[in-house]
């Protein structure tokens, strides 16, 4: 028996449109290469989609890339994950689902009990979703799971949850669940969710694997990663998981230090330094406090200007500071008192009382309703605040 493990695609998470398109085509990849190893299923544990109702384009898309399975009769197992769970039970993948392309393997029987699904290779598939904050780990508590344990078979688990057992430094400051939420006996634990890669077998559980994220999702990730990665497992006497990266354009990153430079200078300095890249993805961390000046004097269109050959530029200056940022006053006992201090000092420069800053900033972090066009939500986020100020 043989199967592929992907985790976390996010399709149509990022906001350039070239790294959506890098994003899809690391799916198709990860996809075509499965077809090419005639592989038996394909398991997707959580986060096929960066949110539960994803634009009709990029449902297209997907459709599209997942209908070739269906041509070579390759059938795709899910849960949904953080992103592409709804609390109202409204998700892209029950369309998905209903037009046969994947089957949801969350499923429960009259005593809302999970139960097996089971592919024709012989192996029994069940999981649970993952949700926001972790909340699904009350879920695992109050899961039967002695019938899931005593069920003969070769029995895969999908699960989209960080557990404690297997946190990285990265993570250690996360509360996570421990391995003991799952169900055990299980020949294989197919988890998403963290994206880091990872497989190991646990005692008294099986195999407990994370396959990564299908492509970076941010940042960060892009400069850590650089590239995507899935699993094709292949089941005999033993489990070998073999780690398949998907790399489908080379990304270099640079860091450029801002500190005590006058902007030209930093600007300067991103031109002679960033040489190599041609059909590339770039990014560049600029990181300190400038001498003198604004963080926007650096002109970074002329920076993309000069870099037009590279696939694509990415910058981070969540950490470039300038000197006309002046200190607080007063002691700052948590990040609710340092808001309130901050709007209390510097509103008074301005047209706006605080109180009407700070009904600008709960108009600003209102959420979208469920099944709302990005267009309707943006409208409806202007006309508020239009309110609120007169205009």
């Amino acid at each position: 028996m043989k199967f592929s493990h992907m985790s976390d695609c996010h399709i149509g998470s990022w906001r350039e449109n070239t790294l959506r398109e890098i994003n899809l085509k690391c799916f198709e990849t990860a996809v075509e290469t499965s077809i090419e190893n005639h592989v038996g299923f394909i398991i997707i544990s959580g986060d096929l989609f960066d949110t539960a109702l994803p634009s009709i384009d990029i449902l297209k898309s997907t459709a599209k890339i997942l209908s070739r399975l269906r041509e070579y009769d390759i059938p795709v197992y899910v849960i949904p994950g953080s992103h592409d769970f709804s609390a109202s039970g409204k998700t892209m993948l029950d369309v998905l689902e209903n037009a046969g392309l994947i089957t949801n393997v969350m499923k429960f029987d009259e005593d809302k009990r999970l139960i097996f699904t089971e592919d024709r290779t012989g192996a029994k598939l069940t999981g649970m979703y993952g949700r926001k904050g972790g909340l699904e780990e009350q879920d695992y508590n109050n899961m039967e799971k002695n019938h899931l344990e005593n069920e003969g078979g070769f029995k895969i688990f999908l699960f989209h949850t960080l557990l404690d057992e297997i946190k990285n430094d990265e993570f250690n400051m996360i509360e996570a669940p421990s391995i003991k939420i799952l169900p055990k006996n299980f020949d294989y634990y197919a988890g998403g969710h963290p994206h880091f890669v990872y497989a190991k077998h646990h005692d008294g559980h099986g195999m407990v694997a994370y396959p990564g994220p299908i492509f970076p999702n941010n940042f960060q990730e892009i400069e850590k990663l650089k590239q995507g990665n899935f699993f094709i497992i292949e089941a005999g006497e033993f489990l070998k998981v073999n780690s398949i990266p998907l790399k489908a354009a080379e990304i270099v990153s640079y860091f450029i230090s801002a500190e005590n430079k006058f902007p030209k200078e930093v600007e300067n300095e991103i031109l002679k330094t960033v040489k190599d890249f041609n059909n590339k993805i770039i990014t560049i961390r600029i990181e300190g406090c400038l001498k003198d000046g604004k963080t926007g004097d650096i002109d970074f269109g002329r920076i993309y200007e000069n870099f037009k050959e590279a696939y694509c530029i990415l910058r981070n200056t969540s950490k470039l500071t300038t000197k006309e940022f002046q200190r607080i006053d007063g002691e700052i006992k948590d990040v609710s008192s340092t808001e309130l201090s901050v709007i209390e000092q510097y509103s008074k420069d301005t047209l706006f009382s605080k109180d009407r800053v700070l009904q600008i900033m709960r108009c600003m972090d209102t959420e979208k309703h469920d099944g709302e066009r990005n267009a309707d939500f943006e409208a409806r986020v202007i006309k508020e605040t239009a309110d609120i100020i007169n205009i």
